[in-house]
């Protein structure tokens, strides 16, 4: 060994010596013609690093300090993640180092979702929901599975039976095979096998049909949702009108969307909601003309406020349906008539809310101002909020993830 080597180890070995807690007793050194070189062990795993599903028992290890770069140890699929609630469930999950597989059939639709997590950790594939074998090759590595896959409107290919029944029962049956860990199944507030809307009919046939393939499923029924991309107050907000049916008096209880994918993340790790029925409405209740005096509000607008009758508004929504993309359908009059309402969990039981999972709500005021604020006129765009609604804060107007 020449001279510059020899007082390296020296130096190597005076500094353990001295200082025995420093990580280099973490290295070791070997020799090799008169070069030193060192190779750190690998990095130590903790009790809080393993997990192990009780309805499986497969080991869960993470890797990494947490965050983006890290490795949670899950995989999950998602079905339904370029709608409205999945990109923000994906977001969560992927900025915590959470493996997601995604499922698509639109090539345009689900460009956004490549960014929300690092290199290898989202996963596309397509997938058609009538496709067992697709729908094999989504689930079969993954320790959780989101059904989020829901129809506003019919078409000829998927009717509301053959999504919200036929597909969740595929879905269900083809986890329970391959022994998935976890099932959660996102349903709809007010999902009654006796509901005029065949949208709600159809949803709550599909839970049933969801706990009788997968018993230890979840069930979520959110609210209407609200956010940036929604088509509650987006609708509300673009149209020259105040339509209304039932005189405005139906009865909400809108809900963030990024509290429900919060919850959403929340179910993943906590086991306790095996087999467990959420409802997840928002924090305060609305009829639909108090809602119209948020907007009116936040917009600095008064419109004209018109109340259609049911029958009327019907028969209107019947001819849209024959356009290529309905903007409004006769089963969502049905639903605008529906006040919210909590139900009762599938087979019986409680039914559980925010509360239980810990989140906190945030109300319709304080963030509604991030969907109307694009449908003032120029004149009153830069303008504060009148009246304390939409609590206007400087830098709080980017989209939360």
């Amino acid at each position: 060994m020449t001279d510059h080597a020899w007082l390296s180890l020296f130096l190597l070995a005076l500094f353990m010596v001295m200082y025995p807690s420093t990580s280099l007793l973490k290295t070791r050194f070997t020799q090799n013609f008169g070069i030193i070189t060192f190779k750190q062990f690998k990095q130590k795993r903790f009790a809080h690093d393993l997990v192990v599903r009780k309805t499986t028992g497969k080991p869960i290890i993470k890797y990494g300090p947490g965050g983006r770069s890290s490795v949670s140890g899950h995989i999950a699929t998602v079905f339904g993640s370029t709608g409205f609630l999945g990109r923000y469930l994906v977001s969560k999950l992927a900025k915590h180092g959470t493996q997601v597989v995604l499922p698509y059939r639109d090539e345009d639709a689900k460009r956004h979702l490549k960014v929300t997590g690092d290199l290898g950790q989202v996963v596309f594939l397509e997938f058609d929901l009538r496709n067992e074998q697709n729908i094999i090759e989504a689930v079969r590595h993954s320790d959780i599975v989101y059904n989020l896959i829901g129809r506003d409107y019919e078409t000829k290919n998927f009717t509301y039976e053959k999504v919200h029944i036929e597909g969740a029962e595929r879905i269900a049956k083809l986890c329970k095979k391959f022994d998935v860990s976890r099932l959660v199944h996102v349903s709809a507030l007010n999902a009654d096998i006796n509901s005029p809307s065949r949208f709600l009919r159809t949803k709550a046939l599909g839970e049933k049909a969801v706990k009788e393939q997968f018993p230890d499923v979840t069930i979520v029924r959110p609210g209407y949702m609200f956010g940036p991309e929604d088509r509650f107050l987006n609708r509300l907000s673009g149209f020259p009108y105040e339509l209304m049916v039932n005189h405005g008096e139906t009865l909400f209880s809108p809900v963030y969307v990024i509290d429900v994918a919060t919850a959403l993340e929340t179910m993943m790790k906590n086991e306790t909601t095996i087999s467990s029925t959420y409802e997840l409405y928002g924090p305060a209740v609305y009829s639909m003309r108090e809602i119209y005096d948020i907007i009116d509000d936040i917009m600095k607008k008064k419109r004209t406020r018109l109340n259609v009758p049911s029958p009327i508004a019907l028969g209107i929504t019947k001819l849209l349906t024959y356009l290529p993309w309905p903007y409004l359908t006769p089963d969502e009059i049905e639903r605008y008539c529906i006040s919210d309402k909590p139900g009762k969990a599938v087979g019986g039981g409680e039914v559980k809310t925010f509360s239980d999972l810990g989140v906190e709500l945030v109300d319709l005021e304080s963030k509604a101002i991030q969907v109307v604020r694009r449908y003032r006129s120029n004149t009153h765009f830069d303008q504060p909020i009148s009246k304390n609604i939409g609590k206007v804060k400087k830098g709080v107007y980017h989209v939360e993830y």
